[in-house]
C-alpha cells in the first residue's frame, strides 16, 4: 500500500485557498500512484477555534465535491480536516473520501484541554479496509495520547495508524515518542501529518513522519516546507514531493 502524508501551511479560515493547496498535494499523490493521502488536523480551515462555528460544515458540503471526484477518478482515498456540525454541536473531524463510496466522517474522540469549550468529542472510531490486506486506523492529534485508542485499533486488526496533528516543536517531540511506541507495541506502520507555520495559537514545525513496525523512524519532512511524504508499506521505500 502506498500512503501519502501531506504537510501544509494553512490560510486561516480560507477554505477555497486551502482547497487549492490540497488539490496540488493530491495531484502529487496521484502522480506517485498513491492509494491514500492524509492531511493535518483541521487542514481546510487551520486550527482556528474562534472561527469554528462559522466555518463548520458537514461531509456533504458541495465545496468538498472536488475531493470525491478526485477519489473516484483516481482510486485514491483522501482524508481532509474540517470542523463539522450536527445540530448545535461542533466536532473536530476528518472527512474521508473513498472511491465510489459514501463519505465518512471521523470525529476526534479525545479533546485537548480547552477544545471542550467549543467542541464535543466523537464517539465512534473508524477503520478503513484496503483490498482485504490492510486496515487503517485514523487518529486526530490528542487521540494518540489515549492508550485505549491505539489499543482498540490493534484489537480491530489495524496494521496502519495515521495521526493528523497540529503540533509545535515541543508537541512534535512528545507525539513522536508516543507514535514510535504505538508502532513498536502493536507492530503497526505509523504515520503523522502536521502543519508548518502559524495555525491558530500554534507555530507548527512540520516534521511529518513515518515509523516502521519496530518503532524506528524511516522518513521525515523538514520543519519549514510544504510537501508530501510517500511510503510504500510493501517495499518500505520513501519518496518526497511538492
Amino acid at each position: 500500500m502506498r500512503i501519502c502524508i501531506a504537510q501544509t501551511r494553512s490560510v486561516a479560515g480560507d477554505i477555497p485557498k486551502n482547497i487549492d493547496t490540497h488539490k496540488r498535494m493530491i495531484h502529487t499523490a496521484i502522480s506517485n500512484k498513491a492509494d491514500m493521502i492524509v492531511f493535518p488536523e483541521l487542514s481546510l480551515t487551520g486550527y482556528e477555534l474562534e472561527l469554528a462555528h462559522e466555518l463548520a460544515a458537514d461531509q456533504n458540503d458541495e465545496r468538498l465535491d472536488i475531493f470525491q471526484e478526485l477519489a473516484d477518478s483516481h482510486k485514491l482515498v483522501i482524508a481532509v480536516g474540517m470542523p463539522t456540525k450536527a445540530g448545535n454541536d461542533l466536532f473536530i473531524s476528518m472527512i474521508i473520501f473513498q472511491p465510489c463510496k459514501e463519505r465518512i466522517t471521523y470525529s476526534k474522540q479525545n479533546l485537548y484541554p480547552g477544545e471542550d469549550a467549543v467542541f464535543k468529542p466523537g464517539t465512534q472510531q473508524v477503520f478503513l479496509k484496503f483490498d482485504g490486506r490492510h486496515i487503517v486506523a485514523p487518529a486526530i492529534c490528542y487521540d494518540l495520547s489515549d492508550k485505549e485508542h491505539s489499543q482498540k485499533a490493534h484489537e480491530n486488526n489495524a496494521d496502519i495508524y495515521i495521526a493528523s496533528v497540529v503540533n509545535s516543536a515541543n508537541g512534535v517531540i512528545g507525539d513522536s515518542e508516543k507514535l514510535s511506541g504505538i508502532a513498536r507495541t502493536y507492530q503497526m506502520t505509523v504515520l503523522m501529518s502536521n502543519f508548518i507555520g502559524q495555525s491558530g495559537a500554534y507555530v507548527c514545525t512540520g516534521n511529518s513522519s513515518v515509523w516502521n513496525k519496530e518503532g524506528k523512524i524511516v522518513g521525515q519532512l523538514d520543519d519549514k516546507s510544504e510537501g508530501v511524504l510517500l511510503y510504500d508499506t510493501e517495499t518500505e521505500k520513501l519518496s518526497e514531493g511538492l
